[in-house]
């Protein structure tokens, strides 16, 4: 049996580990558990209140195994470098990261902890080079495997026809999805100019949990949406229950970005984006490095719409959803060169990989 631990330091991480929860799940040879993190919410302006328990609870009712051990593991999933890689004895530490972004963290992450091997999944050709760029190939196992987060896209999991049933939309009119990131954030600067899309398409508004949370970010992030959203009724804000994006992803026509993951994983699906341009030369971590690997100017520049005010957005919208032809190559280009499979497969490269790493190939029905 392999005992596999799936860290969920923060739960909105879990949309990148669950598919690769789906394959191991299917393998009767797998033993799978979950460790939820503190997920911490602020009130007040003040205390930080965890929701463990509550994410617990949540998990536990979809029949999933919960524990507070490190110890004991194979292999743990983590969306993200761990703070106490020592925990883990022996495991196999596989890096599934939660978004495929051109934020410099993760790098910096895995190069805080020179004396920890992961295991490094990349989604493509993109990830692989800025690996070996850092040096980072040198002292993790790298492998590129595709993004798991990506195979419901392509399990045919998601539905157009939900969410627009689910928000009551025009089902006549194009879904703009607005995904702003916490940090850096186009928030105060395109928040209100979403407004001008309607009445001519749907907009949604799905926000980073940290938006909501108080802790990383203002809460007036979320307050300027929620009031948005009562002022006009054609403008939808996806609750904070919510962490998964994916289905909103599928549904939108365009969306709207900035610093974003949900930049890439948009471009998956070969429709148009558009990115709000952000003062890249004032984008810097407290030590002086770059908060960003490319610039929001130059990223996806001949497949996604740039625009660097409020008041392009609606003339952007318009183009997005009806991209040149010319524009739909470079799409088709650039989605090749970050993701080297869109087929829904990466999860089970990740299970081949397991086994490769353990020296256990386990051919079973369904696995």
């Amino acid at each position: 049996m392999i005992k596999v631990l799936f860290e969920l330091v923060h739960e909105y991480y879990w949309p990148a580990m669950e598919p690769v929860y789906e394959v191991l799940a299917k393998d009767s040879n797998y033993d799978l558990w979950m460790k939820i993190g503190p997920n911490h919410t602020r009130f007040l302006g003040i205390f930080l209140i965890p929701q463990k328990s509550m994410i617990e609870a949540g998990f536990r009712d979809k029949g999933m195994k919960i524990t507070d051990t490190t110890a004991g593991f194979d292999i743990v999933i983590c969306g993200d470098a761990l703070k106490h890689p020592e925990r883990y004895g022996k495991a196999f530490l596989c890096n599934v990261d939660h978004g495929p972004c051109f934020k410099t963290l993760r790098y910096r992450n895995l190069l805080r902890q020179p004396g920890t091997r992961y295991v490094v999944f990349a989604e493509g050709r993109y990830r692989m080079e800025k690996l070996k760029k850092y040096g980072l190939d040198k002292f993790e196992t790298c492998f590129d495997v595709g993004l798991p987060k990506l195979d419901p896209f392509f399990w045919g999991r998601y539905s157009r026809r939900e969410i627009v049933a689910k928000y009551h939309l025009d089902p006549a009119k194009k879904i703009v999805l607005y995904a702003p990131t916490y940090k850096p954030t186009s928030i105060f600067l395109v928040g209100r100019h979403l407004c001008s899309l309607l009445p001519e398409f749907n907009v949604i508004v799905k926000l980073h949990p940290y938006s909501w949370s108080g802790k990383y970010a203002p809460h007036r992030q979320h307050r300027l949406f929620e009031r948005l959203a009562r002022e006009n009724g054609g403008l939808h804000l996806v609750p904070r229950s919510e962490h998964n994006i994916m289905p909103y992803l599928f549904a939108a026509d365009t969306m709207i970005s900035e610093g974003s993951s949900v930049i890439n994983e948009f471009l998956a699906l070969e429709r148009c984006g558009i990115i709000f341009n952000l003062n890249d030369r004032k984008l810097k971590h407290s030590d002086g490095d770059p908060l960003l690997e490319e610039k929001t100017t130059d990223w996806l520049k001949d497949s996604f719409i740039h625009i660097s005010n409020g008041e392009q957005l609606l003339a952007a919208v318009r183009e997005a959803v009806n991209p040149s032809p010319e524009r739909k190559q470079s799409i088709r280009r650039d989605c090749r060169y970050i993701y080297s499979c869109n087929d829904g497969t990466s999860s089970q490269r990740v299970k081949q990989v397991i086994e490769q790493l353990l020296g256990t190939p386990q051919p079973t029905a369904g696995g």
